[in-house]
């Protein structure tokens, strides 16, 4: 009888997700760079000069609980819409009602989904937003330059809400299973490892993984206890627990095999680590900024397209997250592992850096110096400079390095993809300016001399 209540009490008709929205500012976890002491949006919220505002943020970080919330900090009427199911007509009806209204006195209008409404709808906020009738927060998912009218976007300033971590998700699910209006009255056994799995699944949505704690709460029970592990987080989510920490050295074994994979032109291998990571719960973008800095230390100049690619596989994970963006970033992986590869850019700036930070720091020759005063042109700065693109060669017979380091060689090209062609390039630039300097080629006048 008492193992019948004890489950009976676990059923509830409101979703764990809504019962723990936070109902103050200090409750709320996340979006540090927004709300914590000094931060604009928090400077607004606690002097009461709440303007129109987009939160532009992936599901579950906490858009629609900030706007309720600011609405109960600031002791203001919260006046709901859903994209989704409200029309232009109901939008209309309520807008009228609010027309006098004005400054402090202005509701707030919270528009779920803003980027849903088309432009006749978005058109119905105007009016009231420029009057002062209403403050307007509009949520999306979507980048507001599409998906905003600029002119309702032009009155409201926008707010990032970034991706929750692992470590700020994990802090919500233990608030859920010690609060009352969660799960503190359960005998609920979970260990770490376990609340991180789910809090790894989640993958920045706190949504996502209250509900997958409560599922998990449901499916554990076992007459007396409820005991989550691991198995039973792996069936609920369809996912193998696989090992990974992602602040530990299994972090940095996978990311190492995926760089190496990439840079031994193995596109089957790249993959694998690739998978290993994004199904363990490792954040996209990671991976992307990490395929950005391959682009550039692996295959620099030999095929600069990478680095295009590897910018827009990021944009794309941005965009779209996971699990959809996972193909963008296969794309990339087996494009950088089958592409032609140059470190030369790489070893260029370690030779330069290593001269920057241990050589003597000379001035910068006078020759190339801007002299955008009387006295600069007195004291010979930019004096006898020359203007490559009114050269008929494009080159000039001018000395760019510091005395002591005139003669050195930081790139060196190598004979692979389009890099074979800079080579070409380069050996014909300094031929030019070796008969420049050796008189044996004429120095061609200017347009101005011309």
């Amino acid at each position: 009888m008492e193992a019948e209540k004890l489950f009976d009490g676990l059923i509830n008709n409101q979703p764990l997700a809504d019962r723990m929205r936070p109902t103050t500012l200090q409750e709320f976890v996340g979006q540090s760079h927004l709300l914590a002491r000094g931060k604009l949006l928090r400077t607004l919220i606690d002097q009461d000069h709440i303007p129109s505002m987009i939160f532009w943020g992936p599901p579950g970080v906490g858009k629609t609980t900030l706007a309720r919330l600011i609405a109960t900090t600031t002791h203001k009427e919260c006046i709901v819409f859903s994209a989704v199911t409200s029309g232009i007509k109901v939008i209309k009806e309520i807008m009228v009602k609010t027309k006098d209204n004005h400054g402090k006195d202005a509701p707030i209008v919270f528009v779920d989904e803003i980027h849903r409404f088309n432009k006749a709808q978005q058109d119905a906020f105007l009016p009231y937003v420029e009057a002062g009738n209403i403050i307007l927060i509009g949520a999306t998912t979507e980048n507001p330059s599409f998906e905003v009218n600029g002119a309702l976007l032009s009155r409201c300033k926008v707010f990032v809400l970034n991706p929750l971590t692992t470590d700020d998700i994990a802090s919500i699910l233990n608030h859920a299973l010690h609060s009352p209006k969660g799960y503190g009255n359960y005998p609920i056994q979970i260990d770490d490892d376990t609340l991180h799995m789910i809090a790894a699944f989640a993958n920045g949505d706190a949504r996502m993984a209250l509900s997958t704690l409560e599922m998990a709460v449901l499916n554990g029970f076992d007459g007396s206890t409820i005991l989550i592990d691991a198995p039973l987080i792996s069936q609920i989510t369809q996912r193998k627990a696989l090992l990974y920490d992602k602040k530990g050295e299994e972090h940095y074994n996978l990311i190492s095999a995926l760089h190496k994979s990439m840079r031994n032109s193995d596109p089957d291998a790249a993959l694998y680590w690739l998978a290993r990571m994004l199904e363990a719960g490792e954040d996209p973008l990671y991976v992307a900024r990490r395929l950005i800095r391959f682009a550039s230390e692996d295959i620099g100049q030999a095929d600069s397209k990478a680095l295009q690619l590897a910018v827009a596989a990021y944009q794309a994970a941005h965009y779209i997250g996971m699990p959809e963006c996972t193909v963008n970033l296969a794309q990339v992986v087996i494009y950088m592992s089958v592409t032609q590869k140059s470190n030369s850019t790489y070893l260029a700036y370690e030779s330069a850096k290593n001269d920057a930070l241990n050589e003597l720091d000379e001035p910068v020759p006078l020759v190339i110096r801007n002299a955008p005063t009387s006295l600069m042109e007195q004291l010979n700065y930019g004096k006898g400079y020359q203007y490559a693109h009114d050269l008929s060669t494009k080159v000039a017979d001018m000395q760019c390095l510091p005395d002591h380091l005139k003669d050195r060689v930081y790139y060196h090209p190598n004979d692979v993809g389009m890099e074979s062609r800079m080579k070409q390039r380069l050996e014909t630039i300094k031929k030019i300016k070796k008969q420049l300097h050796e008189g044996a080629l004429v120095q061609p006048l200017t347009k101005e001399d011309q």
